[in-house]
């Protein structure tokens, strides 16, 4: 089954045009060397022999900054398979949709010199034709996004209609209450992120940015994608945020704390301090037992409300 890959052509896709033109999709980084014989199967060695070479050509970045970086070069170069369909921003509010059609190489002295052969199809996506939390995640930060997830619905927006079905992300189950309730639960990262500035979180910490961006959704790590990393606005706390879409068991503080472990270990600077928070539907007493042996951790519940205003 083929993956898809949203992959952004350089800054604000100032490259489009000539990877259009020429069948290919690329990246820099600053990273000057031909990576053929250094691309493994996993993208946490991948990351460990470059992340230190990305900091040398980068020094005004961070660490976190670093390890996105190498993880998408990666993704790129090795992550997208043959077969794989990637899309990407036009610049105009369109995405061009192309197949991948062969391994890495390296392009020297040319413009995002990491490439990919594509074989670039003719439709192309207008974004206002795509449902809202498809457009959060093709829209999110970063070079490359998977947004797999989203097959059924690409599919369906490139003309195959046995995808139709599935395209909407409203559930259609008799035994779903309330449809809208049921979708937003669905989108919940996609949600909290478009919606962050309205939470109580937002009043101390942001979505972690690099370069004005925020590139703290789904962090890569290795024990596990982070749901969101985010940054106090002294800079001197890093918070690690998992969601759950219904109820959180004891169990999640567990996974909390080898998340935090990773970001205190390898992520953070020595003045930052690593804090936990669980966003969920409901919690129990289980739950609430763990926490207080965890200060470092906190609980959220999240609400779902829908109403009509009259115009």
């Amino acid at each position: 089954m083929k993956n898809y890959y949203r992959v952004i052509l350089g800054r604000k896709s100032a490259h489009a045009p000539a990877c259009f033109d020429g069948g290919f999709i690329g990246a820099d980084f600053s990273i000057k060397e031909d990576l053929t014989r250094n691309l493994p199967d996993e993208w946490r060695t991948f990351n460990r022999q470059f992340i230190p070479v990305y900091l040398a050509a980068r020094p005004d970045k961070s660490k976190i900054g670093a390890g996105l970086a190498c993880g998408a070069l990666w993704t790129l170069a090795k992550g997208i398979r043959p077969g794989d369909r990637v899309l990407c921003p036009d610049g105009s509010g369109s995405y061009r949709v192309g197949e991948v059609q062969g391994e890495y190489y390296y392009a020297a002295g040319q413009v995002l010199p990491h490439r990919r052969k594509v074989r670039w199809l003719e439709t192309a996506i207008p974004r206002a034709s795509m449902s809202e939390a498809l457009q959060n995640s093709s829209g999110s930060a970063g070079t490359v996004s998977d947004i797999s997830g989203y097959r059924q619905e690409v599919e369906a927006l490139l003309g195959d209609p046995s995808a139709l079905p599935a395209a909407g992300i409203v559930s259609r189950d008799p035994n779903v209450e309330d449809p809208i309730a049921f979708a937003m639960e669905k989108h919940l990262e996609a949600f909290l992120v478009a919606n962050w500035a309205q939470t109580l979180l937002s009043r101390d910490f942001s979505i972690y940015e690099e370069d004005g961006e925020p590139v703290g959704q789904q962090y890569a790590t290795d024990a596990g994608p982070i749901d969101l990393l985010a940054i106090s606005k002294d800079k001197r706390r890093l918070l690690v945020v998992e969601l759950k879409r219904g109820r959180a068991s004891d169990v999640v503080v567990g996974q909390v704390l080898r998340y935090m472990g990773y970001v205190k270990e390898q992520v953070a600077e020595e003045d930052q301090v690593v804090e936990g928070v669980i966003i969920a539907l409901e919690d129990d007493q289980k739950l609430r037992w763990a926490l207080l042996a965890v200060p470092s951790i906190s609980f959220f519940r999240y609400e779902i409300s829908f109403k009509l205003v009259k115009g």
